[in-house]
């Protein structure tokens, strides 16, 4: 595992789900390099899927940039060390909706 306690960036998750995020990092580390970020990626939102359903996105390196649209109450951002990871529901906005939305703006 890679030393260091895990930093909350932004979240907006209920306490459990941080806790559970972060604990699946820890256990992802323990399973995986911390150069192979596609599998440590993998395995948090596989696990994601299974406790709070499908449609979850991970995101896990150490230098990237993101502008995501997500479900209200399913999204962390946190760092391990030098590694970055993201972890959000996906949340599609229709043109209409988008259209509403810039009018009352």
């Amino acid at each position: 595992m890679l030393e260091g306690k895990a930093v909350i960036g932004e979240t907006d998750m209920l306490q459990t789900m941080q806790q559970y995020a972060l604990d699946l990092a820890a256990k992802a580390l323990d399973y995986f390099d911390v150069t192979d970020s596609i599998e440590i990626a993998r395995f948090i939102k596989k696990e994601f899927d299974g406790a709070y359903g499908a449609g979850w996105q991970c995101i896990v390196g150490t230098d990237f940039g993101s502008f995501v649209t997500h479900c209200y109450g399913c999204f962390i951002y946190f760092c391990v060390g030098s590694l970055a990871i993201l972890l959000f529901r996906g949340s599609a906005v229709t043109q209409r909706e988008e259209n509403q939305l810039a009018v009352k703006a």
